[in-house]
C-alpha cells in the first residue's frame, strides 16, 4: 500500500473528488482519503507519477509520505507544530476579521439601527456610509481570501466545496450590497435611508468571520484527536549509551545497531529493543502496554525501546532497532488505523459526493420559487445565501474519522492496538468469541500444583529424588517439578545413568539407588499403586492435572501433579465477555478431558478439543456461521484461525506471526484487555453513529429552515449570519463529540454496567 498526503482538502466533497479521480487511473485497486488526517491511501500497482498528476490535475496538492525511518528525526514537530501553526493562522486570520467587523458592525448596526453617534462626514450621509462598510467588507474578504481561491478552484476543476458555497454566499452577499449602492446614486433623497437596510456587507464579512472561528475551533479540536500518537513519538528516546572499543559512547538512538551492547541506568530510556545480557532491573513498561506494574528482567529476559529502567543498571543486546523496533511498529499501526477508513463511512462518502451541488441547486430553486413568490431582491437573496452557508459537508466528512483516531488513541494508552479502522467497527459486533487455550487462558508453562506422597513421612523423599531424577529432562512437566522444588530450597542429589525409557519414563541413580518417574500406566509396571491413591489421581487428572509417578529402589514414593494452570484474570475476563453477550468458546489441542476441567475453571460457554492447527480454522469458521466472531490467540499454530475469524486478536507477547495475522493486537499478555477492547469498541461506534445522526439531522433540518421551507406555516427565517454560525459550528460539535471518547472509563464496573 502506497500513502500520500493531500493538501488543499478543506471538506469531504474534496476528499470524495480525490477518491473518484484516483481511483478512476489503471492498476488501482483500492483507495481512500482521510479527511482529517489528509492521508490517501492506494492498493494496487499504479504509477505514482499519475497519481500526482490526477490528484493535482483535480486540484489539490500531493506529495508521498515519509517513511518511518525517514521522518524519525522529528515527526512530532512536524505533526504537533504544524496542527499548532495552523491554529495560530487560523486564529490570527480570526482576529484581523475580528476588527474591521466590529467597526462594520457599529456602522450598519450600530449607527444605521441605533443612531449611535459616528463622524461628522458619516452622519446622514447614506452613501458615505455605504462606501465605509464596502471597503470594511473587502478588507475581511482580503484577509480570508482563501475561501473564495479554494472555491473558485473547486469550481474550475468540476469539485466544487465547502469552500465554494461559503464564497458562493458572501460573494452574493456583496455583490448585492454593491449593487444597491450604485442604486443610491441615482435614488431620491427620501429612497436612501430605506435602500441603506439593504446593504448585506455585514451580512458577507460576519460568514467569512464565523466560518474562519469555526475552522480555528476544528483545527484545534484536530490537533487533540492525534494526542495518543503525538506522545507515542515523543517517547522515542533520543539517545544511546552503547559499549564500543571497550568504552561508552553516547550516540543517537537512531545510530544503534543490530547487537551493539547499550547500557541503560536508573532512570533512563531504553533506547532500542533487546535483550538483557547482564545485571537485574525493574522496567517500567506503562508506555507500551499501559501496565502500571514494573516487571523484573533479568538476563536473557527481552526490553522494548520506550520503556523505562527504574532500579539497577541493564546491560542488553540490540535485537531490533529503527523501524523494527516494538514502538516503531505501535506507531505505525496507530498511523495506518488513523488514516483508513471504516465501513460505516461509505454512506456519509456517497452522500458527501453530490453534497455540494445538490445544495447550489437548492439555492437556485429556493431563489427561483421564492421570485416566483412575488417576494422582493433582498428577501430571495437572503433565503439563497442562507441555504449556501448553513449547508456543511464538513460534519459528515468527519464523523467518522475523528472517532477512530480518537477510539484508537484511547486503545493505544490502554495496549490495544487497531491495525485498522474496519477493525474497530467490526470488534463492537462481536457475538462469539474463540479463545486458544495454551498461552491464552492459561499461562503456556506447566506448574506443579499437588504433591501426593505415599505417606506424609515420605513427602521430602518424594521431592528429593523426583528433583534428582528430572533435573536431567527436558520435558515442560520435568522443568515444573524443577521449578517447584528449588523455590522451595529443596537440596536435589546429582542423578547419574540418566534415561529416558520408551512408554513416557526416566530412569537414573542416585547415592547408588535407583529412581524411576514416569506416567502411572507406565510406573505400575515397577510398582505398586494402592486403589486409594489410583482415586485419588483419577480425580485430580479430571481437573486437568497430569500425574508425575516416581519410585525408589522398586517402592513408590508418591506422586506430583502439573498443570498449565489458568491465568490470574482469566476468568474474569471471560465472566465480562459473558455480561457483554459474547458466546466464549475454548479452542485446544489438548484431549476432551483436560480441556473440559479447564473450560470449567474458566467458565467458558463451550470447549472444542483435539484440534490440530489447520482444525482450529475449521472450527472457526463453523462458529462463524453461528454470528461474528473474534479469535484470540499467541502461537504459531493460531494464525490460520486468526486470518479466518472476523476479526483475529493477538495477545502482544506472543510470536510475531500471530501478530502479524491478527487485526488487533493486545499489548499484555493477559485476557483482560478483551472484554475492554469490546467497550472501547462498542463507545466508538456509539460516537460515530450519533456523529452521523447529527451530521445529517443538521443538513436536513437546516437546509429547508434556511430556504425559508417553513416560513407559510410557522414564521420560522433564518438571518445568513446565523446560518453561518451554525455551519462553523457544527464540525466543531463533531470533533467535540468524538473527544468524549477520552472520558470512556474502560476498566470500572460504572462502565461494565453502563455496556451491559
Amino acid at each position: 500500500m502506497k500513502e500520500y498526503i493531500v493538501t488543499g482538502m478543506s471538506c469531504a466533497a474534496c476528499s470524495a473528488r480525490v477518491e473518484k479521480v484516483v481511483s478512476a487511473l489503471s492498476g488501482v485497486e483500492k483507495c481512500s482519503v482521510n479527511l482529517l488526517t489528509g492521508t490517501l491511501c492506494v492498493e494496487g500497482n499504479p504509477q505514482e507519477k499519475e497519481i500526482i498528476k490526477a490528484v493535482k490535475k483535480a486540484g489539490y496538492g500531493i506529495k508521498a509520505k515519509k517513511s518511518e525511518s525517514a521522518a524519525s528525526a522529528a515527526p512530532e514537530q512536524e505533526e504537533g507544530d504544524g496542527e499548532n501553526a495552523e491554529s495560530k493562522r487560523l486564529r490570527n486570520r480570526l482576529l484581523a476579521s475580528l476588527g474591521f467587523l466590529l467597526v462594520l458592525m457599529y456602522l450598519s448596526m450600530g449607527y444605521g439601527m441605533f443612531g449611535w453617534p459616528v463622524p461628522g462626514f458619516l452622519r446622514e450621509n447614506y452613501i458615505a456610509c455605504g462606501l465605509a462598510q464596502m471597503l470594511l467588507c473587502i478588507a475581511v474578504m482580503i484577509i480570508n481570501r482563501k475561501f473564495f481561491i479554494s472555491g473558485v478552484k473547486g469550481v474550475l476543476n468540476k469539485a466544487p466545496n465547502m469552500d465554494t458555497l461559503v464564497a458562493l454566499g458572501a460573494g452574493a452577499s456583496f455583490l448585492w450590497s454593491v449593487y444597491v449602492l450604485f442604486a443610491m446614486t441615482a435614488a431620491e433623497k427620501d429612497q436612501l435611508a430605506h435602500l441603506s437596510h439593504e446593504f448585506y456587507f455585514e451580512s458577507a464579512a460576519m460568514i467569512l468571520t464565523l466560518i474562519t472561528l469555526g475552522k480555528m475551533l476544528e483545527a484545534r479540536s484536530k490537533g487533540k484527536t492525534a494526542d495518543a500518537l503525538k506522545s507515542l513519538v515523543k517517547l522515542r528516546p533520543k539517545t544511546a549509551c552503547v559499549i564500543r572499543s571497550g568504552e561508552e559512547q553516547t550516540v543517537p538512538a537512531a545510530e544503534v545497531v543490530l547487537d551493539d551492547i547499550f547500557v541503560v541506568r536508573p532512570g533512563e530510556s531504553i533506547p532500542v529493543d533487546g535483550i538483557v545480557v547482564g545485571g537485574h532491573s525493574a522496567v517500567d513498561e506503562s508506555a507500551l502496554t499501559g501496565e502500571s506494574i514494573p516487571v523484573e528482567k533479568q538476563q536473557g529476559d527481552r526490553v522494548s525501546a520506550a520503556t523505562v529502567n527504574q532500579s539497577g543498571v541493564l546491560q542488553c543486546r540490540a535485537t531490533a532497532v529503527g523501524e523494527d523496533t516494538a514502538l516503531s511498529r505501535i506507531i505505525k499501526m496507530v498511523s495506518d488505523a488513523a488514516a483508513s477508513k471504516a465501513p460505516i463511512a461509505k454512506l456519509a462518502d456517497r452522500v458527501s459526493g453530490v453534497f455540494v451541488p445538490t445544495v447550489i441547486v437548492i439555492a437556485v430553486i429556493t431563489a427561483i420559487a421564492w421570485a416566483l413568490a412575488g417576494e422582493r431582491g433582498a428577501f430571495i437573496l437572503a433565503r439563497s445565501i442562507s441555504v449556501l452557508v448553513i449547508s456543511c459537508p464538513c460534519a459528515l466528512g468527519l464523523a467518522t474519522p475523528v472517532a477512530i483516531m480518537v477510539g484508537n488513541g484511547v486503545g493505544a494508552k490502554n495496549g490495544i492496538l487497531f491495525k485498522n479502522a474496519e477493525a474497530i467497527e467490526k470488534a463492537g459486533k462481536i457475538k462469539i468469541v474463540a479463545l486458544d487455550k495454551t498461552g491464552t487462558i492459561t499461562t503456556g508453562e506447566p506448574e506443579v500444583t499437588d504433591i501426593l506422597p505415599v505417606c506424609e513421612s515420605r513427602r521430602a523423599d518424594l521431592l528429593k529424588y523426583a528433583l534428582a531424577l528430572e533435573k536431567n529432562s527436558e520435558h515442560p512437566l520435568g522443568k515444573a517439578v524443577v521449578k517447584y522444588c528449588e523455590a522451595r530450597g529443596i537440596e536435589g542429589i546429582p542423578a547419574e545413568d540418566f534415561a529416558v525409557l520408551p512408554g513416557s519414563g526416566l530412569k537414573g541413580t542416585a547415592a547408588g539407588r535407583e529412581i524411576r518417574g514416569g506416567s502411572l500406566k507406565y510406573m505400575e509396571q515397577f510398582c505398586a499403586v494402592s486403589d486409594d491413591l489410583r482415586q485419588k489421581a483419577d480425580d485430580l487428572s479430571r481437573q486437568g492435572k497430569t500425574p508425575l509417578v516416581f519410585s525408589l529402589d522398586g517402592e513408590l514414593l508418591g506422586m506430583i501433579f502439573a498443570a498449565d494452570v489458568i491465568r490470574s484474570d482469566s476468568a474474569e475476563a471471560i465472566r465480562e465477555l459473558k455480561k457483554a453477550g459474547v458466546h466464549v468458546v475454548m479452542l485446544t489441542g489438548d484431549n476432551q478431558n483436560t480441556a473440559e476441567a479447564i473450560g470449567r475453571l474458566a467458565g467458558v460457554d463451550e470447549v472444542v478439543a483435539g484440534l490440530l492447527p489447520g482444525e482450529k480454522r475449521d472450527a472457526v469458521e463453523k462458529l462463524k456461521a453461528k454470528g461474528r466472531t473474534a479469535m484470540v490467540g499467541d502461537g504459531i499454530n493460531d494464525a490460520p484461525a486468526l486470518t479466518a475469524a472476523d476479526i483475529g486478536v493477538a495477545i502482544g507477547a506472543g510470536t510475531d506471526i500471530a501478530i502479524d495475522a491478527g487485526d488487533v493486537v493486545l499489548m499484555k499478555n493477559s485476557l483482560s484487555q478483551v472484554p475492554v477492547m469490546l467497550r472501547l469498541s462498542r463507545a466508538t461506534m456509539r460516537i460515530i453513529k450519533e456523529n452521523l445522526f447529527w451530521a445529517f439531522f443538521y443538513n436536513v433540518l437546516g437546509i429547508p429552515l434556511a430556504a425559508g421551507l417553513w416560513i407559510p406555516i410557522f414564521g420560522w427565517t433564518l438571518n445568513p449570519m446565523f446560518g453561518a454560525a451554525a455551519m462553523s459550528l457544527s464540525s466543531f460539535c463533531v470533533v467535540s463529540n468524538a473527544l468524549r471518547l477520552n472520558f470512556v472509563k474502560l476498566n470500572t464496573d460504572k462502565a461494565k454496567k453502563k455496556e451491559e
